[in-house]
């Protein structure tokens, strides 16, 4: 597992290389920021996670801190940031906007439309709205809905990564250390 995970995560040249993480400097020599242990590695996948989820942009800068604070695996929070991309923050935005306004109670006022979804008819009032306008409309709910996004999924990905990694653990050890069945007697 750890090979194959080493041959997915990004190096320590690549991360220093990266103009977000460059601030960073001596603080990317600490050894345990690159350690493949399971707590260190499921810290990392749900700090990367819970951050890119909650913001869109520097995402990997938000996740590096983290990790140096909480001695996590720097490579594996950056590398799971990217469970948000160009391709999959607008359905996310939108879950989250629609997650955010059944939490506060209200009625979304924002269509599947909004979101570059184009089949939905436009509505005359949405097109006198401003950018600033239609920003104020969806925030309070979108931001709530990320919020909570980010805090489930960031820690059921933590959970996973740590349970899975132990039962991994688990079997292996047990293939490698069969245990001995007392052999049955065949009586006819």
């Amino acid at each position: 597992m750890r090979r194959w995970l080493q041959s997915k995560i990004p190096t320590e040249e690549t991360l220093k290389a990266h103009p977000g993480l460059r601030w960073l400097g001596p603080l990317l020599r600490r050894p345990w920021l690159w350690q493949l242990t399971r707590r260190r590695v499921a810290a990392g996948a749900g700090i990367g996670v819970f951050f890119g989820l909650l913001i869109p942009v520097l995402q990997i800068a938000g996740a590096a801190t983290l990790a140096l604070v909480l001695r996590a695996n720097l490579p594996v929070a950056a590398f799971s940031t990217l469970v948000s991309n160009p391709l999959t923050y607008a359905p996310i935005g939108f879950a989250a906007y629609k997650t955010g306004s059944v939490m506060l109670g209200e009625a979304p006022t924002v269509r599947a439309a909004d979101w570059g979804q184009e089949e939905a008819a436009e509505s005359p009032e949405r097109d006198n709205m401003s950018w600033t306008e239609r920003l104020q409309a969806i925030g309070k709910p979108l931001f709530l809905g990320l919020l909570v996004f980010a805090v489930v999924f960031g820690s059921l990905t933590w959970l996973l990564v740590y349970a899975g990694w132990a039962a991994v653990v688990r079997w292996k050890w047990a293939r490698r250390h069969p245990r001995s069945r007392p052999q049955r007697s065949s009586s006819t």
